[in-house]
């Protein structure tokens, strides 16, 4: 075997185990509107077949950077749900431990008790914003930029089932930083 052919044989190993270590993205967290948060869901397919309580619903691990405030947001619309489960259009957000767990739980999205993703098809339809408080929106900008999503969990001492990962646009990183250029252009004024 000569160096290019050992070179595009490495690559390609690598693009397997990349394609291998990965799951779809299921739902996009978009924090770029001041005091708002936006779920919406992508055509990212469930990397495991569950059925689970709506009453539980999923939980984005590691969403939060650290402890902090209790979350009790104001819906302000939302349709989401598990892909070809009806909407009940009030979908709620819940942080476990006072504002000390350390995941983000979405539940009661939809109007059956029993939802459900199946492996290889699409987990999710809709979106929904949520108005915050100012600390509230705080705690989730100094947050990640992408976990796995647990279905049938609530907060981080349920196990779950992991059917694929969230995203956060834009990354609270570039929030920050955009934050900071904004005050640099302030004072040149």
């Amino acid at each position: 075997m000569n160096r290019k052919q050992m070179m595009i044989g490495g690559i390609a190993s690598i693009a397997t185990l990349a394609g291998t270590a990965s799951a779809d993205f299921l739902i996009e967290i978009d924090l770029s509107v001041e005091n708002e948060i936006t779920m919406t869901a992508l055509a990212g397919v469930a990397s495991e077949t569950v059925s689970f309580s709506n009453f539980n619903g999923v939980y984005f691990a590691d969403f939060y950077g650290g402890a902090g405030n209790s979350l009790g947001p104001v819906l302000v619309s939302g349709d989401l749900t598990t892909f070809g489960d009806p909407t009940d259009n009030s979908p709620s957000l819940f942080r476990g431990g006072g504002g000390a767990d350390p995941g983000l739980n979405l539940w009661s999205f939809s109007s059956l008790n029993t939802v459900g993703v199946t492996a290889g098809q699409q987990a999710f339809e809709g979106s929904a914003t949520w108005s915050l408080t100012g600390d509230m929106y705080a705690d989730m900008l100094a947050g990640a930029t992408f976990g796995s999503i647990l279905a049938d969990a609530d907060t981080v001492d349920d196990p779950g089932t992991v059917i694929g990962e969230y995203s956060v646009v834009p990354t609270p990183g570039a929030l920050a930083l955009l934050g900071v250029v904004g005050l640099a252009s302030r004072r040149r004024r």
